[in-house]
Order: C-alpha cells, then sequence, then structure tokens
C-alpha cells in the first residue's frame, strides 16, 4: 500500500463547509488518530480514521472520515422524524435494488484491529434511527469477541479503528438488517493478527467475513493465503484500498472477493441513480491492479496481469458521496464516512441477503453473472498501461470490477 504524504491528502469533496468551530460546538469534530493524515480545503475537510502505516505485515484501515459536512440532526442519539447527512439504508437499498429484510438466518463478521467499547451501544443508535430492528448481545444477535474468541479480555481500545468498527456495523445494519453480527478484535493491525481474527470468525459459524483494511504486498503473501484466508465455502471481503492505482493485500488473495470504489449520486435515468470511478487525485481514489504475488484465480480472465487482478465488485466509497455513521469512541455522534471500508462490509452483506454460498470461492459467482451487475463505465484513477486497470470501460475494470449489486442474483451462484 502507498503511503506517500499525499495518498493520504485531502482533496476537495462537494459536501457543506461548518468552520472547525461550529463543527465543534455541534459536536461533529472529532480528535484525528495519533499518525492520522489530516487535511482542509476550502471546501470540505477529511482525516483518514487509522493511522498510516509503513512497515510490511502492518495494515490499516480504509475508512475515510469527513469533518466539514454540516449535519441535519442532533450530533448525539436518536432524532425522529430527521435523516442524519450521508447514505441511509434506505437510499443504499435502493441504489443497489436490495431487499429491505435480508440477511435473515446468516452471520456476517466484521474483522477489524483494536476494541470499540461502545460498539454495541453505537450500532443500537444507528439501527433505532434508521427503524431497523435490534440486534443486542442479550438477545444473541451481535456477539464482539478477541481474535481468541473471548468475550472478556478484548484489545486496547483506539479511536481511530473504533471509526472502522463503527462504520462496518453500520454498513451490514444497513443492507442486511435480519443478520447476526459477529465483531472479532484483533489484538493490534499486524497481518498475522489480523489474520487469526478471519480464522476465529469462521471458528465462531461466520458465512460472510468484511475486511476493510489493507497493507503493502509482500512475499509472505501466498504463506497468509493458506493460513488465514483460504476457507472454502465462505464468503471474504477486503477492501481494494483508498490510494488510487495500487494494490492492497488481502484484496489481492486468490481467495477473496476484492470490493473497489465507486461516486455514486442520485439520477433522473430509469434506475434512479449513476455511479463512476471514485477517484479524488491520482493518489486517492479505489486501489486496482496486477498483484505481484498471488496467483490468479481460475474465474478471472483479463488479459493485462498474469497474476491476480484487483478488484472484482465495488461500491460507493467516495467520500464526497459517503454514508451516515454512527460513532462516540474517537468522534462525537453522527457522521459521514468514505474509503472502500464502506463498499467491503455493504458487499459482505449483500452476500449474506443472497443466502448461503454455492461454490468454494464466491467471488466466481460474479464473472459467471455479469449481466447482473450495475457496469461502471466512466471515470479513471490515473493513466496507466493497460487502461483498464485504472480506467472503466464496458465489462471489467480494475477500479469497479464487474460493477455494483443489482439485486442478488449475480451474488447467488
Amino acid at each position: 500500500m502507498r503511503t506517500t504524504p499525499n495518498s493520504r491528502a485531502s482533496r476537495r469533496v462537494a459536501l457543506p463547509l461548518l468552520g472547525s468551530a461550529a463543527l465543534a460546538a455541534a459536536g461533529l469534530l472529532g480528535a484525528a488518530p495519533a499518525g492520522a493524515a489530516t487535511a482542509h480545503s476550502a471546501h470540505t475537510s477529511w482525516v483518514h480514521s487509522c493511522a498510516v502505516v509503513h512497515t510490511v505485515g502492518q495494515a490499516a484501515c480504509n475508512a475515510l472520515r469527513v469533518t466539514s459536512t454540516t449535519e441535519h440532526v442532533h450530533a448525539l442519539g436518536v432524532t425522529a422524524n430527521a435523516t442524519p447527512s450521508g447514505f441511509g439504508p434506505s437510499s443504499l437499498l435502493s441504489a443497489y435494488n436490495l431487499p429491505a429484510d435480508g440477511g435473515a438466518g446468516q452471520t456476517v463478521a466484521i474483522v477489524d484491529a483494536y476494541n470499540d467499547p461502545n460498539a454495541a451501544a453505537d450500532m443500537a443508535v444507528y439501527r433505532s434511527q434508521y427503524g431497523l430492528p435490534a440486534c443486542t448481545k442479550a438477545s444473541g444477535c451481535f456477539k464482539q469477541v478477541s481474535q481468541t474468541g473471548s468475550t472478556t479480555s478484548l484489545p486496547t481500545s483506539n479511536t481511530g479503528w473504533a471509526g472502522e468498527i463503527s462504520l462496518d456495523l453500520d454498513m451490514v445494519s444497513a443492507i442486511a438488517p435480519e443478520a447476526n453480527i459477529i465483531l472479532v478484535e484483533a489484538k493490534s493491525a499486524s497481518m498475522t493478527n489480523l489474520g487469526t481474527a478471519v480464522n476465529e470468525a469462521v471458528a465462531l459459524g461466520a458465512g460472510f467475513v468484511s475486511n476493510s483494511y489493507g497493507g503493502s504486498e509482500s512475499s509472505s503473501d501466498t504463506t497468509y493465503d493458506s493460513s488465514y484466508f483460504n476457507h472454502p465455502g465462505v464468503v471474504i471481503t477486503a477492501s481494494s484500498g483508498d490510494s488510487g492505482y495500487g494494490v492492497e493485500y488481502p484484496a489481492a488473495s486468490q481467495y477473496v472477493t476484492a470490493v473497489g470504489g465507486t461516486s455514486l449520486s442520485t439520477s433522473s435515468n430509469s434506475r434512479g441513480w449513476t455511479e463512476s470511478v471514485w477517484s479524488t487525485s491520482s493518489t486517492e481514489g479505489a486501489g486496482s491492479g496486477c498483484s505481484s504475488y498471488d496467483a490468479k484465480p481460475s474465474w478471472q480472465t483479463d488479459a493485462g496481469c498474469s497474476n491476480r487482478t484487483v478488484a472484482d465488485v465495488s461500491a460507493v466509497a467516495d467520500p464526497a458521496t459517503g454514508v451516515a455513521v454512527y460513532q462516540t469512541y474517537g468522534a462525537s455522534g453522527w457522521a459521514v464516512y468514505g474509503g472502500t471500508s464502506v463498499a467491503s462490509p455493504l458487499i459482505a452483506a449483500v452476500y449474506a441477503d443472497a443466502g448461503t454460498p454455492t461454490v468454494d470461492y464466491p467471488a466466481a459467482d460474479l464473472y459467471a453473472n455479469t449481466s447482473s451487475l450495475n457496469d461502471v463505465t466512466s471515470g479513471s484513477t490515473t493513466s496507466c498501461s493497460p487502461a483498464y486497470l485504472c480506467t472503466a470501460e464496458t465489462g471489467y475494470d480494475g477500479p469497479t470490477g464487474l460493477g455494483t449489486p443489482n439485486g442478488l442474483t449475480a451474488f447467488t451462484g
């Protein structure tokens, strides 16, 4: 993963601006985590939720928290008959032609690093705000465990990763509101601990596991593949990254569904929505490209990469067209988030809506059902060769894969 200063810098985002004093007064301006890049312009400000990493074998989350949007509800708690800023469940379900009662009988796991002590309470506020069914520890719908499965000995709390956790839980809630949810918290952001958490999620019965983080590729990736990500019959999704053209792991794993990112906007067309490649600059946008180490899976046939190509599928990720999230550990309530960290749990939840996978590696279903996706044909992250690795085209391209969900057919086998 590229971690130059520009890769985490802010760019122009078309959201209303509040000054920092007004944001603080409204309870919308939380402190940036240590090591996280922040930037400001005349029109926007956002922070990368997690600290930037420069070490092979370590990962950073792909969540971007907007700090300059006008909020339309009270900062804290539920505001009846009001809509928080950012896309909520009804908009996302409409954009992707999804059922309002998806996920029944399924268990979706979220794997993140460190602990969010407010995870359950914050998710409860999000679900209550949007009229979604409760999902609590007491009912057995929600579990929060360490990478060893402990419910009492959780990792050190971390405000940056708490934003990622809130985003992930809210996206699963929005898309698969009837599913059970397991939050598995790794004790650190090392690939070995995060991978151990993936194994624990599967051991606890999750059929769908989302990973909204990534790090630099390395020669260890094929070992990580076999040790942590090769779970036949389980959907494992991974964010493609937020640094534009270039590949992160575990999105590069041949065993996962790599999830890219789009800009999502309402439209007067028959769908009611339009999407393009998410890119703010050549160093900010949906990750894509050829893996240096992972072999090409049999179901992927593009000619520009001899190894694994990223991504497979995509969903909204642009902070300028971001989603509503409720977070109180490290932030002050309602916020807007972007990044491919939005897209990974969203796609995992779509798979859960579709039901138990019928193939060992469910990314293959997408390639067998391309006509049942919304093909994204405009936008690019930069110039590269071959061009489809960074520029949208009819059919497959790197930043958006085969497209975005249009119902459940492409996810059902």
